[in-house]
């Protein structure tokens, strides 16, 4: 078992009740901050020692942390277990994470919505400001999409700086006002 630190059991607590806003179990969400957190990779057994949980619900939960990418299983030496690390770069964290979320969230969505055009312009019924809403929402998609796609690209270095440009950016641009 690993002694957690009070920083680390805060940490660990936030990163769960943030998990479940986010749509993601609090478990797998716990899992993943006490992965983040430690400096070597853990056994399955150690993870639900140290959090109190089952171990049939860590080893679904690495399933699942295994299936967005953002922990894999590694070997030790001498050590017969299976061990869990976490992604440690928090921008290819990042990017993997909004890549799944795309996937199952936003690929979806625009799926529907160009399916709601196509009918709406072929159903009488259908009056003109709804089908301009379902316009307007699968234009914000698709740029919003290919604004990614390309950001997405760069390198972490990169894509720090662009954020940090802030209110630098909006005076470049000449945008004023709120």
């Amino acid at each position: 078992m690993t002694t957690l630190s009070p920083v680390q059991q805060r940490f660990i607590l936030h990163w769960g009740e943030m998990g479940t806003r986010w749509g993601i179990n609090r478990t797998v969400a716990q899992i993943h901050a006490l992965l983040f957190l430690s400096p070597t990779p853990l056994p399955a057994e150690t993870i639900a020692e140290t959090l109190g949980v089952a171990r049939s619900n860590v080893s679904t939960s690495l399933k699942e942390l295994q299936g967005w990418g953002i922990v894999k299983l590694v070997h030790i030496l001498g050590d017969k277990r299976d061990h869990f690390e976490s992604m440690k770069d928090v921008w290819q964290m990042f990017r993997i994470v909004l890549d799944e979320r795309k996937r199952r969230e936003i690929d979806p969505t625009l799926a529907v919505l160009r399916e709601c055009i196509a009918e709406a312009e072929e159903d009488k019924e259908t009056d003109e400001y709804t089908e301009d809403r379902l316009r307007d929402l699968h234009g914000f998609f698709e740029t919003t999409t290919a604004w990614y796609a390309q950001v997405r690209q760069w390198p972490s270095g990169a894509l720090t700086k662009f954020v940090k440009l802030g209110a630098k950016a909006r005076n470049l641009l000449g945008i004023t006002g709120g």
